[in-house]
């Protein structure tokens, strides 16, 4: 069952992985702003690197039945965010935007894996399987950690710019 059990979360992790690109592209294709394509192109790629790593996952533990071994660099997710998010991408997005539902869906589409790999990484017996799960929860979490900031500032800009604010 346990075999079963990785095929099946890898397969699924590798379609999340993909539908989120193959989102990202298309917000980056259908947006006008230069910024704002940037970012969702940025997002596409982390999510071709991620599409990578578990296709080579995949093809180890069908070949052998187990996870090789892997150096998932933590230190590479920190201060991603400060790459792309930035005033000018933040400004361009009105709440109402196509972007702006873009954003919320790619919220959902975040929470969704980091929920997935969250619970494979506290069911999976193999360590290997385990580190890659948890390297992955940090990375999404990065995502949707930006996706929120972003959320946050359109909120605040509506707020803002409609006098909601009491005082």
């Amino acid at each position: 069952m346990n075999e079963t059990k990785s095929m099946e979360i890898l397969k699924q992790a590798i379609l999340l992985e993909r539908r989120g690109k193959s989102f990202y592209q298309t917000v980056a294709e259908q947006t006008k702003n230069d910024a704002v394509k940037s970012f969702f192109n940025f997002m596409a790629d982390e999510e071709e690197k991620h599409i990578t790593i578990l296709e080579k996952q995949f093809k180890a533990y069908k070949k052998n039945g187990a996870f090789e071994p892997g150096s998932y660099d933590k230190n590479e997710i920190s201060g991603i965010d400060s790459l792309v998010l930035n005033d000018d991408m933040k400004e361009k997005i009105t709440a109402t935007s196509y972007e702006a539902a873009a954003i919320g869906a790619a919220i959902s589409m975040e929470k969704r894996a980091v929920k997935v790999y969250e619970e494979r990484a506290k069911t999976a017996s193999d360590p290997e399987e385990k580190n890659l799960y948890q390297w992955l929860v940090s990375w999404e979490q990065s995502h949707l950690n930006m996706l929120l900031d972003i959320d946050k500032a359109l909120i605040q800009k509506v707020w803002f710019d409609n006098h909601f604010w009491p005082f």
